[in-house]
């Protein structure tokens, strides 16, 4: 963890100082010396720079860093609840929104169909039926008959609901 931490600083301070010292001879190389020594296990580089500057660096600023953490924590959890609040409205507006113009079209849909074109339709479909010419068509007829008639009560069913 600690080396992780100290090549965070030197990534940090590279890329500022790269726009500065990359035209110094020999500059990309001491750079890669430095991050082996870093990494070597027998010189424990990241150590000695955590233990010397870091540690001693983060204990003093503690309470501070504490302090900055409780207030962004505070701060996200607000903004989260905003934002929430936020989406759900939008949300629940659309569904509203959508709810209102379907049940608009829905209605104009159903108030096209006056009763006496329901009428017609089963009219016809008696008339289809006094002439059948085998047993399974007659069953057929009745069938389909009876599913108009069904549908026939739903839409009444459904335009006395949507004129209330």
């Amino acid at each position: 963890m600690m080396y992780w931490i100290v090549f965070a600083f030197f990534t940090t301070a590279e890329t500022l100082t790269d726009i500065v010292l990359s035209w110094f001879p020999f500059y990309f190389e001491l750079k890669i010396a430095f991050v082996i020594w870093l990494l070597s296990p027998y010189t424990k580089g990241s150590s000695v720079l955590y233990r010397k500057f870091v540690h001693p660096t983060l204990s003093n600023k503690e309470k501070e860093i504490d302090e900055y953490i409780t207030q962004a924590r505070d701060k996200s959890y607000e903004t989260m609840m905003r934002v929430g609040k936020r989406g759900l409205n939008l949300a629940a507006n659309a569904a509203v929104t959508a709810a209102a113009k379907g049940q608009g079209v829905l209605s104009e849909k159903l108030r096209s169909f006056s009763m006496q074109d329901l009428t017609l339709i089963r009219d016809e479909d008696a008339v289809h039926l006094q002439n059948p010419t085998e047993p399974h068509q007659r069953l057929e007829q009745t069938h389909q008959m009876k599913i108009q008639e069904t549908n026939c009560r739903n839409v009444h069913r459904a335009s006395r609901l949507l004129r209330r």
